[in-house]
């Protein structure tokens, strides 16, 4: 018989981010094996996520940070344990205190993840709040214009001394379409 094995999973957002932290965090929890990922948490396509649900066996345990890191919505993260679950194989969350092997634990874990998909929808409702009541106060949103009147009126005057649209671009540092759009306007 082969022995159960724990496995952990670390996902980080961004490139930007490290796993380090979770990583041993893992592996002080004893996981053997760590999958580790950088995948937003919204994304589909999880490689090392699929990987690890492709070599989990029954009597295996699945350690994560947090919920969060394995499931990308509600719907989804539910779904996933539940399939680990139905194969025998437990999750367990070092931040939430959750052993999905008893009806208490399936239980924490759905109001954990329901009040974590509260607080990610809040997030996003306060978000578009914010930019709404600052484009209605007249704040201009986004990156700032390269095409300002005073760059227009230059990229003109340089393509009337006989400037070509590639020095043109050089010396306002803008790209090509961009000297196009300003001498269209």
């Amino acid at each position: 018989m082969v022995e159960a094995m724990i496995h952990g999973y670390a996902r980080v957002s961004t490139t930007g981010q490290r796993d380090d932290l979770q990583v041993q965090a893992l592996e002080a929890a004893g996981a053997k094996r760590i999958w580790s990922e950088v995948a937003s948490g919204a994304a589909t396509l999880r490689p090392e996520l699929t990987k690890l649900l492709e070599a989990v066996e029954d009597g295996d345990t699945v350690v994560v940070w947090r919920l969060d890191r394995l499931g990308r919505s509600l719907p989804h993260l539910v779904a996933t344990i539940n399939d680990l679950d139905a194969r025998g194989v437990r999750v367990q969350s070092l931040h939430d205190p959750i052993d999905t092997r008893s009806a208490s634990g399936r239980m924490q874990l759905y109001i954990f993840a329901t009040l974590a998909q509260f607080e990610r929808e809040l997030t996003v409702e306060r978000t578009l709040a914010g930019l709404a009541a600052a484009r209605s106060s007249g704040k201009t949103l986004g990156r700032p214009r390269k095409i300002t009147e005073h760059r227009t009126q230059m990229a003109n005057q340089l393509r009337k001394d006989g400037a070509g649209v590639a020095t043109i671009a050089r010396e306002l540092s803008v790209s090509r379409a961009t000297v196009y759009r300003m001498l269209a306007e």
